[in-house]
């Protein structure tokens, strides 16, 4: 998968650093990836939400994080939509953000 916006991901580690082993793994694996489908998904990350529109929430750093990303099986492209704060997530609309 081509995984756009890392500088997204950079950011935000740099502001949490914390976060920031569990996110560079996290785009290495999906960099590596060839997801064709939500179940895909589901197989590596079993925590991971489907949500509408293509879209999935991973829990990052034991959910203290959520990273919602808009996936394009079929061109192999993950978009990075959002990365922050459960509390900041909670006021975002993952299905449309």
């Amino acid at each position: 998968m081509r995984v756009v916006a890392k500088s997204t991901l950079a950011k935000f580690w740099g502001a949490h650093p914390d976060a920031t082993e569990v996110l560079r793994a996290w785009y290495v694996d999906a960099s590596n990836a060839q997801w064709r489908g939500p179940s895909d998904l589901k197989k590596i990350y079993t925590a991971v939400s489907i949500l509408k529109n293509n879209r999935a929430v991973f829990n990052i750093k034991g959910n203290r994080y959520r990273l919602v990303v808009k996936i394009n099986y079929s061109a192999q492209i993950v978009f990075v939509r959002f990365v922050g704060t459960h509390a900041q997530y909670d006021k975002i609309d993952a299905q449309t953000i």
